[in-house]
C-alpha cells in the first residue's frame, strides 16, 4: 500500500493493486480488532476520516458506488477497505474481490494518485 496522509483517527493509503480504479484502504491508527472496541468517539472520528475519504474518491474518480469492506480474518487491525465500482467495470453489482492482482500502475501514476488524494482529501472540511 502506498500511504497518502494521516487524518483524525487513522491514515489513507491507496491499495496498490488498481483493479478497482481508486481503491484506498483506512486503517485505524491504534492496534484494536473491530470497531465494536472503539469509544463512541473514537468510533465516530474513524467513520468521519471513511467518509471524509469517500468523499475525496467520488470526485478525483467519479465511480457508480463505493463499496466498503471490513475483512480482518487474517489481519487484526480496523481498516476499512474502499473499493470505486463503475457501471462497466469488474464486478460491477457483485462484491469485489480482496486481492484479484490483475492491475498495477506505474510508479508516476502512483505518485500522481497519492498527490491528487491527498490534495482532495486535505480540501474537504474536517
Amino acid at each position: 500500500m502506498i500511504e497518502v496522509c494521516h487524518l483524525r483517527v487513522s491514515r489513507v493509503f491507496i491499495f496498490k493493486e488498481q483493479t478497482y480504479y481508486g481503491r484506498c484502504l483506512v486503517a485505524y491508527d491504534k492496534h484494536v480488532n473491530d470497531l465494536n472496541e472503539l469509544s463512541d468517539v473514537a468510533r465516530n472520528d474513524f467513520m468521519a476520516d471513511v467518509a471524509q475519504t469517500t468523499r475525496a474518491m467520488q470526485v478525483l474518480f467519479k465511480p457508480e458506488k463505493i463499496n466498503y469492506g471490513a475483512y480482518s480474518d487474517k489481519l487484526s487491525h480496523l481498516h476499512f477497505h474502499l473499493a470505486p465500482k463503475y457501471v462497466d467495470g469488474p464486478d460491477y453489482g457483485g462484491t469485489f474481490q480482496m486481492n484479484p492482482q490483475k492491475v498495477y500502475l506505474s510508479d508516476k501514476e502512483y505518485e500522481k494518485m497519492r498527490k491528487d488524494l491527498r490534495q482532495e482529501l486535505l480540501q474537504i472540511k474536517q
